[in-house]
């Protein structure tokens, strides 16, 4: 059975409120794709960054203890996707990359672990540790842009980009709360991995295609 890892975005599981359209049409998808197992590692998104604003408003805050709060907030969210696929999932959400995990059960969900990098770097180890040769990368971000689009009106977006010009698009320092494609510590590591990962944004038909083999948007980084 082929491994499927999705680092899967807070900013598209909870956006504003929690986003029932967007959850409904994810579940029916990954159970639909019967035959593949799936590594789902959420993020923190919003929830994350508003506490973690809130904190910095509040008091000095160490970086280590704003990491903690994104944890916490990744977490909550993943124990929503656990919820939704009952028992085809594993019956808790995983935080150590290395910690044992239910072979009986084709849906796993992970949360973060540790401070100092974003939970894409959960989806890179899983990945490695279950020989799966890529990441989809779920957020609100689309496709990698040679600027932020945001800033710059010339950006572009770019279908394939190779990880040395994507890691020097998004730099080497981890802050929590961070908000880039694809963290630059998960890239580093996904770089030494000679892993591929591909962005696809949060259009779930998108995500269909790519998992069956069909043309897709999104960039691939490899």
């Amino acid at each position: 059975m082929d491994t499927v890892v999705i680092s899967l975005g807070g900013s598209i599981i909870v956006p504003d409120g929690v986003d029932i359209p967007f959850l409904k049409e994810f579940r029916r998808i990954i159970l639909d794709l019967a035959e593949m197992r799936f590594i789902i590692i959420c993020g923190g998104g919003r929830v994350c960054r508003e506490y973690q604003d809130a904190a910095r408003e509040l008091a000095q805050i160490p970086e280590k203890d704003l990491d903690w709060i994104g944890i916490r907030a990744t977490r909550l969210n993943a124990e929503l996707v656990r919820s939704i696929f009952a028992h085809e999932a594993v019956e808790r959400i995983i935080h150590d990359p290395e910690e044992e995990i239910d072979p009986s059960r084709r849906i796993v969900i992970g949360a973060g672990f540790e401070p100092g990098s974003s939970t894409d770097l959960r989806a890179v180890e899983l990945a490695g540790r279950f020989g799966a040769s890529r990441v989809v990368n779920m957020s609100n971000v689309d496709h990698v842009y040679t600027a932020d689009p945001r800033k710059d009106p010339d950006a572009r977006k770019l279908t394939h980009v190779s990880w040395p010009q994507f890691r020097k698009l998004v730099g080497d320092k981890w802050s929590p709360g961070l908000n880039m494609p694809f963290d630059p510590i998960a890239s580093r590591q996904g770089e030494r991995m000679g892993l591929e990962v591909i962005i696809v944004g949060r259009d779930v038909k998108n995500l269909e295609r790519l998992l069956q083999g069909e043309t897709f948007r999104g960039t691939t980084i490899s």
